[in-house]
């Protein structure tokens, strides 16, 4: 899944078309460009591989975990997608964050994630390359 870069003035109308907090931002664009709705995730059998966040590569099968107000959370890639325990693809760690505690959060310290080839959980934000 690519990331796209906005200005402040794009995100505000943006966030200003966002009918209920749970429409994400790829929702509105949907919308706005006239795609339809986004087919669900569970639809997604082929493996499209990793999905690479600014860098960090998430394979097939990377586990995600977060812990809430005493809650956890979990989430995996699935199809090449990052699914959350909903079935709902997220399409960033901010956005799954956000999609949990309704605040704009850094999704890369929320998260903790276990690739296939990992034996523990560890920071996403760990896995981010050096500028």
């Amino acid at each position: 899944m690519a990331t796209i870069d906005v200005d402040f003035e794009v995100y505000k109308a943006l966030t200003i078309r966002r009918e209920t907090e749970e429409m994400t931002y790829n929702d509105v664009l949907r919308q706005l460009l006239s795609l339809g709705e986004q087919k669900s995730s569970e639809n997604v059998t082929e493996n499209l591989g990793a999905l690479v966040f600014k860098g960090a590569e998430f394979p097939e099968g990377t586990q995600f975990r977060a812990t809430y107000k005493g809650q956890t959370y979990t989430g995996a890639i699935k199809g090449g997608v990052w699914v959350d325990e909903n079935g709902r693809v997220q399409n960033s760690p901010s956005e799954a964050a956000y999609s949990i505690t309704g605040n704009h959060v850094n999704g890369w310290r929320f998260w903790e994630c276990r690739r296939p080839s990992d034996t523990a959980w560890r920071s996403i934000d760990s896995l981010r390359p050096t500028k």
